[in-house]
C-alpha cells in the first residue's frame, strides 16, 4: 500500500518542475513586443515629416518671413493696400531716401530719435527725477576721474596713484610708499598736496567716500606700535580720513573707513612687486544711484 502511494506521488514530478518555462517564455514574448513597439514609436516617417515642413514653409513664405530676408509677416501685408501706399517702415524709408537730415526720421547714426514708443506715444518722454539725479551723478564722477587723471599725469605720479572706474564708483589707489614710511601710519609731507587736491574735488561731489587700508602678509616688526596688520591698515586709513576732516574740514557724514590687513590682496604676496602693490590705501567715491533702479 505504501509503494502504491509513492508511485502516485512521483507521477506528476517532472511536469510540475517545468511549468516555470511557460511563464518565462511569456515574459520574453512580452518584452520582445514591448521593444518592438518602442522601436516603432521612435522611428521617423521621413515622408510625413517632409509634408509637414513643406506646409509650414509655404505658410511662412506667404508672409515674407525674417528667415527669408524679410522684416516679418507685417511686410507681406503692406503691399496689399491699393496704390501700394502702405504705412510700413520700408515705404517710409523709400519715401525719405532723397531727403536731407531735417526731413528724414531718426538720427544719422541710428541713435535715439523722436519716434513715439509704446511707453511714450507722444514721443516727448520727460526723464524722472531719479534719472536726472543719476545723470548728474555720472557727470560729476566723470569730471572727477578726468581731473584726477590729469593731475596724476601732470605731476608724474603714475606709479603712485592709480584711478579706475569701477561698478561701485571711482576707485583711487594710493601706494603706501607714497603715503607712509615703512611700518608707520603718519602721512608723509610729499603726499599732502595730492590729498589736498582730492579734498577739493570731494567737497562738492555729494557722494559717500570710502577709505580702506590694506597691507601685505608680512607681519609687523617686533618694535612696532601696532600689534598686527589689522591695526596698521586701520590706522593708515584713519590717518587719511583725519586729514580730510581735521585739515580740510570736509563733512564727516560723507566718509567711512576700514582696515582689511592682508585679506584683500591686489596681487600675489609671493613676490616683492606683488607685496608692494598690496600695501595701499583705496579711496572709493561710491555711486549712490544705479541706472534703472
Amino acid at each position: 500500500m505504501r509503494q502504491r502511494n509513492r508511485r502516485r506521488r512521483h507521477t506528476g514530478g517532472p511536469e510540475s518542475r517545468d511549468r516555470w518555462m511557460i511563464t518565462y517564455a511569456d515574459l520574453i514574448t512580452l518584452l520582445l513586443i514591448f521593444f518592438v513597439v518602442l522601436y516603432a514609436m521612435s522611428s521617423l516617417d521621413a515622408h510625413k515629416f517632409s509634408i509637414v515642413t513643406s506646409s509650414l514653409s509655404d505658410t511662412f513664405k506667404s508672409g515674407n518671413p525674417v528667415l527669408d530676408g524679410g522684416d516679418g509677416v507685417l511686410d507681406g501685408e503692406q503691399g496689399t493696400k491699393p496704390g501700394g501706399s502702405g504705412n510700413g517702415q520700408k515705404n517710409a524709408d523709400s519715401g525719405n531716401a532723397g531727403k536731407g537730415p531735417s526731413q528724414g526720421q531718426g538720427s544719422p547714426a541710428g541713435g535715439p530719435s523722436a519716434t513715439p514708443t509704446p511707453s511714450d506715444p507722444a514721443g516727448d518722454h520727460q526723464p524722472s527725477e531719479r534719472e536726472l539725479a543719476f545723470r548728474e551723478q555720472e557727470a560729476k564722477l566723470a569730471d572727477l576721474m578726468g581731473v584726477i587723471t590729469q593731475y596724476v599725469k601732470d605731476n608724474n605720479l603714475g606709479d603712485q596713484i592709480f584711478v579706475a572706474d569701477k561698478p561701485q564708483g571711482i576707485l583711487i589707489t594710493l601706494s603706501n610708499r607714497f603715503l607712509f614710511d615703512v611700518g608707520r601710519a603718519e602721512l608723509k609731507p610729499p603726499a599732502l598736496p595730492a590729498l589736498r587736491q582730492l579734498s577739493g574735488l570731494f567737497r562738492g561731489i555729494g557722494a559717500t567716500i570710502s577709505i580702506e587700508g590694506h597691507t601685505d602678509n608680512t607681519p609687523v616688526s617686533a618694535g612696532s606700535r601696532y600689534n598686527d596688520n589689522w591695526e596698521l591698515s586701520g590706522a593708515r586709513a584713519l590717518s587719511v580720513l583725519r586729514f580730510f576732516l581735521d585739515s580740510e574740514k570736509l563733512d564727516p557724514g560723507t566718509f567711512q573707513y576700514a582696515g582689511y590687513a592682508d585679506t584683500r590682496p591686489a596681487a600675489s604676496n609671493a613676490t616683492a612687486e606683488g607685496r608692494q602693490k598690496n600695501r595701499r590705501v583705496e579711496i572709493t567715491v561710491l555711486r549712490q544711484l544705479q541706472e534703472g533702479n
